[in-house]
């Protein structure tokens, strides 16, 4: 089977990887990024999140692991923990404006990857 030539896939890749490498982005590892995904399609549902709920989101990784995930991800900008008002115990997690940017980046690589397809 050959290659497919200009494939909007390979392109897609070439410009994440760009992105990834943008001084404006902090580096993310691969949990950590399935994590911010995870998070951004609840958020983009419209769901609060809870740092409990957050830990249970990836059957794959374990809650200790998603946990330390959360405090990277915190240090290095991407998302914020805000007490609720009414239970000091719950937290929910939210994205920083540098997560919103991320998004919006990997949203503009698909629109380039598939413009003159």
């Amino acid at each position: 089977m050959s290659p497919v030539k200009n494939s909007v896939y390979l392109k897609f890749l070439n410009l994440v990887q760009a992105l990834r490498e943008m001084p404006t982005f902090p580096v993310i590892d691969a949990t950590e990024e399935r994590l911010l995904h995870q998070l951004d399609t609840a958020w983009v549902a419209g769901k609060q999140v809870t740092v409990l709920e957050a830990m249970k989101l990836d059957a794959e990784t374990s809650p200790a692991t998603v946990h330390r995930r959360l405090k990277t991800l915190r240090k290095k900008g991407l998302i914020t923990l805000t007490v609720d008002e009414s239970d000091n115990r719950v937290k929910y997690v939210s994205a920083t404006a540098l997560a919103t940017e991320y998004f919006a980046q990997l949203n503009n690589a698909l629109i380039a990857a598939t413009k003159g397809t």
